[in-house]
């Protein structure tokens, strides 16, 4: 059965720089990108099929894809956040054949880097809950063999009222009319 696949998120605009080797070891730095030219600038989607996540990078015009990163889960090197900036992040980028690149990204919004953030946290920890929920012993509300249940019904002792007639034509029964004005306190 082919599983079907929800797109979780969509950025309109994102820009991708080529990244230098990290220096230091506390991560990667924005502030050592050319941000004020991004070698592409196109659209983002956040795919989630099955447990499998693949963030796609495609044209903005064309929807054509430019490139992929599958995301394993939250701890793994496919997406990081850069230690100087809550809008960029280091993204591994895997072609079919198998080679991997990384390469910047980054949001011209801080609020767009936060839902993709929030995003990639609620489909992994869903994933968890499923797994939680197949792990849990299952009720067994079966009928056991030879078990049986017996229901008595009353009798009915009331003799069952007519049915009132209606009447084509008829006059609908109207509402009393609403509590009189004189009734209210007035504030002055």
């Amino acid at each position: 059965m082919d599983e079907y696949e929800s797109v979780i998120l969509v950025k309109p605009e994102v820009f991708v720089y080529r990244i230098p080797p990290i220096t230091t070891a506390h991560g990667h730095r924005a502030a050592d990108w050319k941000l004020d030219a991004p070698d592409w600038t196109g659209r983002m989607r956040l795919i989630a099929k099955g447990d499998k996540l693949e963030l796609c990078l495609e044209d903005k015009t064309s929807g054509e894809l430019y490139a992929k990163a599958p995301i394993d889960s939250l701890e793994s090197r496919a997406i990081e956040a850069v230690v100087d900036s809550s809008r960029y992040f280091v993204v591994q980028l895997k072609s079919d054949t198998g080679r991997t690149a990384f390469v910047g990204m980054g949001f011209s919004d801080r609020s767009d880097s936060f839902d993709l953030n929030v995003a990639l946290q609620d489909h992994f920890r869903s994933l968890k809950k499923e797994v939680e929920i197949d792990n849990t012993p299952k009720l067994d509300l079966g009928f056991k063999e030879g078990q049986t249940i017996t229901v008595k019904i009353g009798n009915k002792t009331t003799t069952p009222r007519p049915k009132p007639t209606s009447t084509v034509g008829g006059t609908v029964p109207l509402l009393p009319p609403p509590p009189s004005s004189s009734n209210r306190i007035r504030n002055s």
